[in-house]
């Protein structure tokens, strides 16, 4: 039964992806039975950017850094004692992961209490919206949602909830899934599909690019919803949002699709 759901992956559209794997995701709209297994994905997905934001990509935010060394030498000469420029960045980097876990917590209860609480009633009944699973080997490896904005020029696809087991990376699931919502727009009329994204990864930047996105712009300092808005959590939680956006009016009978 498994082996219905693969097919042969083509190693000569594999643009940077493991060539030793031989099959592509089938990609299907989403059913009932995949909601725990969906969930655990999307949960495990945002977890992974806790040490992220935390600690990996502090770098991308120079006025942040900028701030804490202000801290350390403004703490430094108050109190005169050297120990200080030791225990100040460590005690930094503890209330950054404090505030990162805690923002992306609060991002995941308000998820789980609206769209990824109840996927059927959120995307699979409302017209202009659909979600899909990725299935590689027999099991649910991915997800994607798509959610028409429809207006008098076309309008536009938003394309959210893009994750993918850890496991199962580098394997294509993420392009079959991107393809398949820029089918979707293309199918239903939409002038384009546009989409938002903090991750820090390069490969994830990689993956709407491979798809023919074009980044639009970039907020610094964005407010994720979720969050507190304290003084504090805006002192040790910053995060990029980069806007992508695709023209899908040329997408026809599957040309950039290949």
């Amino acid at each position: 039964m498994e082996k219905k759901t693969l097919k042969k992956y083509d190693k000569k559209q594999s643009n940077g992806l493991k060539e030793q794997n031989e099959y592509i995701p089938l990609v299907r709209k989403f059913e009932p039975d995949d909601n725990l297994v969906v969930q655990q994905i999307f949960y495990e997905g945002l977890m992974e950017m806790v040490p992220d934001t935390a600690f990996r990509r502090l770098r991308h935010h120079p006025e942040s850094l900028w701030l804490y060394a202000a801290m350390t030498v403004i703490s430094l000469v108050i109190t005169k004692c050297w120990w200080v420029i030791g225990v100040l960045p460590a005690s930094v980097m503890c209330l950054r992961y404090f505030y990162s876990r805690r923002v992306i917590h609060g991002y995941l209860r308000r998820a789980m209490n609206t769209d990824m609480g109840n996927i059927e009633k959120f995307y699979m009944k409302p017209p202009g919206s659909c979600f899909w699973v990725a299935v590689l080997e027999g099991k649910v490896v991915g997800t994607v949602a798509a959610v028409g904005q429809q207006e008098e020029s076309g309008g536009a696809v938003v394309l959210q909830r893009m994750s993918v087991d850890q496991r199962y990376r580098k394997c294509g699931v993420g392009v079959a899934l991107g393809r398949k919502v820029l089918e979707f727009a293309a199918h239903y009329g939409y002038s384009s599909v546009i989409l938002g994204t903090t991750a820090y990864a390069p490969a994830a930047h990689r993956l709407y690019q491979h798809l023919g996105f074009c980044c639009v712009g970039v907020t610094n300092g964005y407010a994720t919803p979720g969050g507190r808005k304290s003084l504090l959590e805006q002192i040790f939680y910053r995060v990029r949002h980069h806007h992508y956006s695709i023209d899908v009016q040329n997408i026809s009978n599957g040309h950039q699709l290949q």
